[in-house]
């Protein structure tokens, strides 16, 4: 069961990489799982400054509490002594909520009792390098698939189906619900964001240039690859191109996306084909906000297993070993809904008063009545 909550987490979590360069954002992830086998739900919540997840709640824990989960949220217990309890009644009460929306929707699509099925919520905000409020996110997954959607900037909300369209009919004719939401997400999330990059500046401002390789390999059909791989970089945000005498061969490269590295770093590569012989014609080229300029590499036959250490001792050749990452497969559900590839989309949240709670009095409402998720 934790397994498969966690494979849903990653589908929103690979949003964190592809934040923009400076940016900074702050997401909490929701979801509720029905276990037809105890008879209840299982409700987790985690939240992430950037890539880092730095709180959890999970209401099947022995203690049933919000805790931390970067070791920089310890000042936490100075700076607002009752955080961690405001928090842990808040999710216990949100558990409880979610555990009736998932009778709701199971009502709306005509689904058994006994069935496996989850609701997801992401809520959160992105600031420009500047501290200034850029996006807000706020949406709803069922069953790994769409549900509803908040454009903060128009105050509506976008329904993925007939299911979810009972839902937007409560809600949207409560014009204070998407508002309150616009407020927080263009007020408090930033307010709040900004004073964890504060709290945790050591770790989440830190830079860590990559340490990039070129290889080469053969195809059966003679045709050979040069792939360019870093690895061990920090923030995500890193550029890989391949050049053919200079020109920039985007349509012709393969690119896999940034992915954590299992020790709070990337890692990325990018691959371009091409006719034996032809290889001393491609270069490498590697920016990232780490480098004080762009890195340019070359295949070198007698080197083709040597890193390239950048940083303080740029240039140095070290060997070592290649990182091999694992993906995470998550088994998507048959249905004729989109399936939620998280985030669904990014609203733009404009001006809107501002709340007198932060995420700590995140309570959300239930779907079956006219009052969304509000904060009490």
């Amino acid at each position: 069961m934790e397994l498969s909550l966690l494979s849903l987490f990653m589908l929103g979590v690979v949003a964190l990489t592809q934040t923009r360069a400076g940016s900074h954002s702050m997401r909490y992830f929701h979801t509720a799982m029905s276990r037809p086998e105890l008879g209840d739900s299982q409700f987790i919540t985690v939240g992430y400054v950037d890539d880092q997840q730095f709180v959890r709640f999970d209401s099947s824990s022995e203690s049933q509490r919000m805790e931390p989960r970067a070791a920089w949220m310890d000042k936490m217990d100075e700076e607002e002594p009752n955080y961690w309890e405001e928090q842990t009644q808040i999710y216990r009460k949100n558990a409880q909520i979610y555990r009736r929306n998932l009778e709701t929707l199971r009502g709306y699509y005509n689904q058994s009792q006994g069935g496996l099925h989850t609701i997801q919520r992401m809520i959160g905000c992105e600031v420009s390098p500047e501290g200034s409020f850029r996006k807000g996110f706020y949406q709803f997954a069922y069953d790994g698939h769409d549900y509803i959607a908040l454009h903060s900037e128009t105050l509506s909300w976008t329904a993925a189906d007939t299911g979810a369209e009972n839902t937007k009919r409560k809600w949207e004719p409560e014009k204070s619900i998407a508002e309150s939401y616009k407020a927080y997400l263009e007020k408090e999330c930033t307010h709040w964001l900004k004073k964890y990059l504060e709290m945790g500046k050591d770790v989440l401002l830190r830079t860590d240039p990559p340490s990039v390789r070129v290889t080469r390999y053969s195809g059966p059909d003679g045709e050979v690859s040069l792939r360019c791989r870093a690895h061990g970089f920090y923030p995500a945000e890193i550029s890989l191109t391949w050049l053919r005498d200079g020109e920039e061969q985007l349509q012709d490269t393969e690119f896999i996306e940034t992915r954590p590295g299992g020790d709070g770093t990337f890692q990325k590569w990018a691959a371009v084909a091409m006719a034996p012989g032809q290889e001393d014609r491609y270069s490498c080229r590697v920016q990232h906000e780490a480098l004080a300029q762009p890195l340019s590499l070359r295949w070198e036959p007698e080197a083709s297993s040597v890193w390239v250490i950048v940083g303080v001792t740029a240039g140095v050749l070290v060997l070592v070993t290649a990182v091999v990452a694992g993906a995470v497969i998550l088994r998507r559900r048959n249905s004729g809904r989109e399936a939620w590839k998280g985030p669904i989309r990014q609203q733009e949240a404009g001006p809107g008063g501002k709340l007198l709670q932060p995420q700590s009095r995140d309570e959300c409402g239930e779907f079956s009545q006219g009052k969304g998720c509000v904060w009490g």
